[in-house]
């Protein structure tokens, strides 16, 4: 290609505005935070009966699990109290406690959903817009995503935020992570579209990161340092977002009319579920999720979390209290923190600001991982990011109810080994029990025997009682469709709904001690020492081989056989209680095989089952994003498809290469830092016989590393074909 390089370098259309620079430095996580004069206490949104909320939530936990271990204590310790029966009584109140609150909370849930709460902070479902005063960015981080989809999803947010007339209020960042060179370059091309497709240069930017230092923290506290100061408030995505611009308007006038809010939390329902697996996750999430939600934003009041992504957070606020510092030690435990959302809601809280989910609005969406294997492998490194919490929980001036979300943090790994350990005590006490020959008179002084006191009918009622609060928020959610005839009539109706219920529940059940062992092997890894790394999310579910599913997967049937048989040498009625987990695990392969499958997932949603509303009935956003999803698959299997190799892309497209060169990094000064890789890498290029055999001789870092030199860039283009 024969291009000059320096006829390339103007271009008229920067990749990113004006800089803007925010101070933003990491906290102090063992001193008291600078409040800026706000007062401590009560904060201006808090609700008045707050208290009593906490009150009936923790308060009830405690009386269940009080109730329970009573129970418990009469099955297990009847006749005198042993080792086995202590552990399993420990470990009883501390899995107990768990699923009370969950069911106490799922309870404030329902009272929310009944009386149509979950909003606060004068946010209507309805009515005109509201008129904005701020100026907002939207951030859409990414990391080696497929572009395409990415910026289809952001595409769909920009037309509708357009469709409010309130499109000025607001601009668009893409800010990539992305370390795939050929990925790089396809982002650049989709964004370069985007504008062109809109007409709109001067409010959609794109700007990648040649160091991901501090993945998506650092790229966010990146941005704030650099342009954060040029707006009030930031619409935080991910990937997989879409939010409607009405809901987004919505939450960030909330924010302009209060103050003292730092972050507002919508509730991201999932859509787009092709496979069985995903299907269920956004079926359990559209009905059971709002229920959940309800419950702890009634109980959570301006104490709430941050999960990430879809929710609105005030600049001044996050600048202020979030930096992050990286915690003594290394990876597992130290380094930068992993699950930044939870940590950075409790400093902005500890720092006198409130936090508040709403999980009243609709309009806010997110994806699932098409499989079990590709949620294992996204909850390994949220468990690694919530084990972490610990080393925070005693940071200094954090309010309590933050503590309490990180340890519901913790708990929802740790519970995992927990429950595996309930199951193998009481196979423990079973076989003490079967080759135990009591002396039913004592030391003989007695004409009265002491017969065994253990009472298999109190055994049963407390399995019975701990399923019924286990499964109660599914039944309540049930009931709180019957009050919402659009959900209701949206997924399936009354007889398809309940059908639909069913089903997930027994196939989550079946799934659950494989997930059960999954997050156990995540925990003994993490505390083996093994970092978690960071890996792309699989988002489009691709088929995969039986053989490879048996690879992954013949370790947990193995493990169900020995336990099934180990139950079996015992007896038929411990057996039979351990049904449904031996159940789950000899079938670990052909649910893993299955519940990945997109044809069965397909198949259910035919019969009309797992169904929700926003799939018979799709808001406006959704169709968006839809037809743009169309396009990006049309285009896939389009015979004139431009390449997507890096090389290839900017020796056949001027205008890219034109706009790549104006985004690059200012050469390396006298003194800087050397890059290995530029260096052997442009040795390779200038040793290369053709683009061919370039390509062969790079490694990806090197691929990267010179297509980041304008250098580099120009003894690509005069490289042979």
């Amino acid at each position: 290609m024969d291009v000059s390089v320096d006829s390339l370098t103007d271009t008229n259309t920067p990749f990113m505005p004006q800089k803007s620079p925010l101070s933003m430095k990491a906290q102090d996580l063992h001193a008291a935070p600078d409040r800026f004069d706000r007062p401590s206490g009560r904060l201006p949104t808090t609700p008045g009966t707050l208290w009593l909320r906490r009150l009936f939530v923790f308060g009830g936990a405690v009386a269940l699990t009080i109730f329970g271990a009573e129970h418990i204590n009469r099955v297990f310790n009847a006749m005198g109290v042993t080792a086995l029966g202590i552990i399993i009584m420990v470990l009883f109140v501390v899995l107990g406690f768990w699923i009370a609150l969950s069911f106490t909370s799922s309870l404030g849930g329902f009272f929310s959903l009944l009386s149509r709460g979950g909003l606060g902070l004068g946010i209507h479902r309805s009515g005109p817009l509201p008129e904005l005063k701020s100026r907002t960015a939207v951030l859409m981080p990414t990391y080696n995503e497929d572009p395409e989809r990415v910026l289809g999803g952001l595409r769909a947010i920009y037309d509708s935020l357009k469709a409010t007339g309130k499109l000025d209020a607001f601009d668009f960042f893409i800010l990539s992570d992305t370390t795939n060179p050929d990925v790089w370059l396809q982002e650049e091309r989709a964004f370069l579209a985007l504008r062109r497709e809109t007409g709109d240069s001067h409010r959609i930017f794109y700007r990648r990161r040649h160091r991901n230092t501090d993945r998506k923290v650092g790229n966010i506290s990146e941005w704030i340092t650099q342009y954060g100061g040029e707006y009030e408030q930031m619409l935080a995505l991910d990937a997989d977002s879409i939010m409607d611009g009405g809901v987004i308007i919505r939450i960030v006038s909330a924010m302009e009319r209060n103050e003292n809010v730092a972050l507002i939390q919508t509730l991201p329902v999932i859509i787009g579920g092709r496979t069985l697996f995903a299907r269920m996750q956004q079926f359990a999430g559209r009905i059971y999720g709002p229920l959940i939600a309800h419950g702890v934003a009634w109980w959570h009041g301006s104490e709430g979390n941050y999960w990430g992504h879809n929710a609105v957070i005030r600049i001044k606020a996050f600048a202020e209290q979030a930096g992050l510092p990286h915690l003594p030690g290394r990876a597992p435990f130290g380094g930068h923190i992993l699950s930044h959302d939870f940590v950075e809601a409790a400093l902005m809280r500890r720092g006198g600001w409130a936090i508040h989910m709403v999980p009243g609005l609709t309009g806010s969406y997110e994806e699932s991982p098409p499989s079990l294997t590709d949620v294992a492998i996204r909850d390994r490194r949220w468990c690694q990011g919530n084990l972490q919490h610990a080393k925070l929980l005693n940071t200094k001036g954090m309010h309590w109810i933050s503590r309490v979300h990180m340890l519901v943090g913790i708990g929802a790994y740790v519970t995992s080994p927990l429950w595996l350990l309930f199951l193998l005590v009481g196979i423990l006490i079973s076989l003490q029990s079967h080759f135990y020959h009591p002396d039913y008179f004592g030391n003989g002084l007695t004409l009265y025997p002491h017969w065994p006191q253990v009472d298999p009918v109190q055994a049963k009622y407390v399995f019975i009682s701990t399923m019924f609060v286990l499964l109660a928020p599914k039944g309540l959610s049930f009931i709180a469709m019957l009050f919402d005839r659009e959900t209701r009539r949206g997924s399936g109706g009354i007889i398809g709904l309940g059908v639909s219920i069913f089903l997930e529940t027994l196939i989550g059940g079946l799934i659950a001690p494989i997930a059960m062992l999954i997050q156990t092997s995540g925990i003994l890894s993490i505390l083996l020492g093994r970092d978690s790394g960071w890996n792309t999310q699989n988002r489009d579910g691709d088929a995969v081989s039986l053989k490879e599913v048996a690879r992954g997967y013949w370790i947990y049937t193995v493990f169900g056989i020995a336990l099934a048989t180990a139950a079996w040498s015992v007896s038929e009625a411990l057996f039979l209680w351990m049904l449904p987990v031996l159940v789950g695990l000899a079938l670990a392969i052909p649910l893993a095989a299955l519940t990945a499958s997109r044809d069965v997932g397909q198949g259910f949603k035919k019969l009309g089952l797992l169904l929700i509303p926003e799939e018979t009935t799709p808001s406006e956003i959704i169709k968006l994003a839809n037809a743009n999803e169309r396009r990006r698959l049309d285009a896939q299997t389009s015979p004139e498809r431009p390449p997507e190799e890096a090389f290839a892309l900017l020796r056949t497209d001027p205008a890219l290469l034109k706009a790549h060169l104006s985004a690059l990094p200012a050469p390396r000064k006298v003194g800087g830092p050397i890059d290995a890789n530029l260096l052997v890498g442009l040795i390779k290029l200038r040793e290369a016989a053709n683009v061919q055999a370039a390509l062969k001789l790079l490694n990806r870092g090197e691929k990267a590393a010179v297509l980041g030199s304008s250098e580099g860039v120009a003894l690509i283009c005069a490289l042979p074909s």
